[in-house]
């Protein structure tokens, strides 16, 4: 069957080497508002996504990132861009899952515009330090909004990667 959407949904790939160059403004709203229309419990919209351009304040958030990890590297990969998908723990009980879903049509929807991504984990790591915390507050968000995914977005450079092959058991129809 040929549908763009699923199309999109199969040639997606996490990129981890970019460009310099900024996403454009309209892409990034375009984006940003497909996130918005991801299902939540009960129909909360409870996640908040936090949209970081600054280069000093992505490298700033990067190198929190990598602290988490005690190394000293780029978890963002020169990424341009990081949207921050923020769950509320005092939401309802599917807060976790809401912001993953989020997560999800943002990169989905990054890759329908041509922006590349990848999800970057330890977000609720980095946010729950007290770093990450007084940015919270400099963002006017609570202690509640626990950081589920750092989504970088950008212009990938070189290849774009291969998808592996499919494992056979990965359905099981009963």
């Amino acid at each position: 069957m040929e549908n763009i959407t699923l199309e999109n949904l199969k040639t997606r790939r996490s990129v981890r080497s970019y460009s310099s160059r900024p996403v454009e403004d309209e892409k990034l709203d375009a984006i940003l508002e497909a996130a918005t229309y991801a299902p939540t419990g009960m129909g909360s919209q409870s996640p908040v996504i936090v949209l970081v351009k600054s280069p000093e304040m992505v490298k700033k958030i990067g190198k929190m990132n990598a602290a988490v990890m005690g190394r000293d590297v780029d978890p963002f990969y020169g990424a341009p861009a990081v949207a921050i998908v923020f769950g509320n723990k005092e939401s309802v009980p599917t807060w976790f899952e809401d912001a993953c879903l989020v997560a999800g049509n943002l990169l989905n929807a990054a890759h329908a515009v041509g922006v590349d991504s990848c999800y970057i984990y330890r977000a609720k790591e980095t946010f729950s330090s007290a770093e990450g915390l007084a940015l919270l507050k400099e963002w006017g968000l609570n202690e509640n909004y626990v950081g589920v995914a750092n989504c970088i977005l950008g212009y990938g450079e070189g290849e774009a990667p291969q998808p592996k092959p499919r494992k056979d058991d990965y359905i099981k129809i009963i």
